[in-house]
């Protein structure tokens, strides 16, 4: 039911795709009016650091300690704040680590979500071409609804 209030999780990478899915999440939350008020999640997945390299030898900080990050965190996630505030949906932005589906999957069982917003395609074509599309994993393995942007 629409009319009652939702957890929404929406994906966020900074693709157009994504703006669109931030968008439509909203608008998923405003829907259900003042009366019942939803709750969004709007999450950033960053490459997994537990990946074994060359580079383990000099180690890289996390992309949320080095120079500029807050200016690219506030870049990413311009679109899903500025909507929300507009609409007055409360939102609550996260940044993890590590497999997109898998991460967005398993945040919506700890947030106990109702529906979880993806766009239809993000950025990097080549690991999707090889691995399958983020949308397409949790399209198919998650255990709440699944919207899915185009």
């Amino acid at each position: 039911m629409l009319t009652l209030s939702k957890k929404i999780i929406v994906a966020i990478d900074g693709s157009p795709q994504s703006d669109k899915a931030a968008e439509e999440a909203v608008r998923l939350a405003s829907i259900s009016g003042a009366k019942f008020k939803s709750q969004l999640y709007a999450v950033m997945i960053l490459p997994s650091t537990k990946t074994p390299s060359f580079t383990d030898f000099f180690p890289e900080k996390p992309a949320d300690e080095m120079p500029g990050w807050q200016e690219k965190r506030d870049r990413l996630f311009y679109v899903v704040e500025k909507a929300a505030a507009e609409a007055g949906v409360q939102l609550e932005s996260l940044v993890s680590y590590g497999d997109p589906a898998e991460e967005l999957m398993l945040m919506a069982g700890e947030k106990s979500c109702d529906v979880i917003v993806v766009g239809s395609s993000g950025k990097g074509r080549v690991k999707r071409t090889l691995l399958g599309s983020v949308s397409t994993k949790i399209s198919l393995h998650a255990h709440c609804s699944v919207y899915i942007v185009r």
